[in-house]
């Protein structure tokens, strides 16, 4: 895998990254992209978009349900939990509220170090940094390689301090074959008392007809597959940490804030601690 990711803040002057990126194939961040309304994306991946809009229309809430999940999970890790450092693994293309601008707001201070391995993330990586208030990294990387990721997430957060590991909608794109248990754990491992876990993952029992036929247009013709898994097998990524309350629920009812839509979402979010 290229070394070619901006681990730091980049400077001005910067050369922009050397990736070719293939506009030919759909790939997950683009089509999460597109359905969350966004510009960057290519035809072969809002082609694959409709695709999958066509047996599961309401797929653009279910990302906005993540999105905003993801935004009061971190609120309540900075304001209420005391967390000032999030290793935010398969990130995405950046959107609105972005973990550091989430965090960031309660507090200046909070690190992040985003990692993701699709080159078009890359691409926003200048901009993005430009408007950060706390130490932020890019890690060019891949959830299956723990390893790698913890020790140049090292550079900028202090793993003897509790820290936040965000895993939002990417679960689902490891397969039962690569143990996606095993790398949660191993991050868990690695990680000391007083740490959380957040994750959110597309449910394969609710709304199980339609979310199957989505699931096959999707990997019918998304370059990497995915795998939506059931309430129990989204459980197990808990073992050994204590889960905060309300407890592993669908996206749309973890904590939610008056202004947000109460329409349903196929997907299971949870937030635990580890003791």
């Amino acid at each position: 895998m290229a070394r070619n990711w901006y681990d730091s803040v980049v400077p001005e002057n910067a050369a922009p990254a050397p990736h070719d990126i293939d506009v030919t194939v759909a790939h997950p961040a683009r089509v999460y992209d597109y359905w969350l309304g966004g510009k960057d994306n290519f035809a072969a991946d809002r082609a694959a978009a409709e695709k999958v809009l066509e047996a599961k229309p309401g797929i653009r809430d279910n990302v906005r349900a993540n999105r905003r999940f993801l935004a009061r999970a971190v609120r309540f890790l900075t304001a209420e939990a005391g967390i000032r450092q999030f290793l935010d693994v398969g990130t995405g293309i950046p959107t609105a509220n972005n973990t550091h601008e989430v965090a960031q707001t309660v507090a200046p201070e909070a690190r992040v170090a985003y990692v993701d391995n699709d080159p078009i993330v890359l691409t926003h990586a200048r901009a993005l940094l430009t408007s950060v208030a706390g130490p932020t990294m890019f890690i060019d990387a891949d959830l299956r390689d723990p390893g790698t990721i913890l020790s140049r997430a090292g550079g900028t957060l202090d793993f003897s301090q509790p820290v936040a590991v965000m895993l939002i909608a990417v679960l689902h794109l490891i397969t039962d074959e690569d143990d996606p248990w095993r790398l949660v754990a191993a991050f868990m491992n690695a990680v000391p008392s007083g740490s959380y876990l957040v994750l959110s993952h597309p449910a394969r029992d609710v709304e199980a007809e339609r979310s199957g036929r989505a699931a096959d247009r999707y990997n019918e013709h998304v370059a990497a597959p995915m795998r939506r898994r059931s309430r129990d097998e989204v459980a197990r990524f808990t073992s050994g940490l204590e889960v905060i309350e309300p407890g592993l629920v669908q996206m749309h009812q973890w904590r939610p804030e008056p202004a947000d839509p109460v329409a349903p979402s196929s997907g299971y979010a949870v937030v635990a601690r580890k003791p």
